[in-house]
């Protein structure tokens, strides 16, 4: 099983916290999408006008989201990578997921995005994690 796979596996067990709605569903859509590998539909999720926030800059708009993923979805595409969702809370239009990873070439070794969700889309998300090189 990839670590995509173990995503979606990992995901429904974390998913006690917090209140139902649109939220939970768009991010739960958007790991299922990112689990599967599913590039289009993950993207879905999505705007032009939706930015991602890092400790190392701003990324805006669709074809920066989506360049952003594919180096990701690159890197846990490789043999042996493991993931682990540990929080998924939802308060109105704001989620908030805590996880863990480990890749061929990092391992992450605590990770936290927060999304917010506006029209069925994720309009902000912020993400940092402990990043360390193998």
């Amino acid at each position: 099983m990839t670590v995509l796979g173990l995503l979606v596996a990992t995901a429904p067990a974390a998913l006690a916290d917090g209140h139902h709605g649109e939220t939970r569903k768009v991010v739960q859509h958007h790991l299922d999408a990112f689990g599967s590998g599913d590039m289009k539909e993950m993207m879905a999720d999505y705007s032009d006008e939706s930015v991602i926030i890092t400790p190392v800059g701003e990324v805006r708009g669709m074809a920066a989201i989506q360049s952003m993923f594919e180096g990701l979805f690159a890197e846990f595409a490789k043999p042996g990578a493991s993931f682990s969702l540990q929080k998924f809370v939802v308060e109105g239009a704001v989620a908030y997921i805590v996880w863990s990873a480990e890749s061929a070439d990092n391992v992450y070794e605590v990770g936290t995005d927060t999304f917010v969700v506006e029209d069925g889309k994720i309009a902000v998300q912020t993400f940092a994690a402990k990043v360390v090189p193998k």
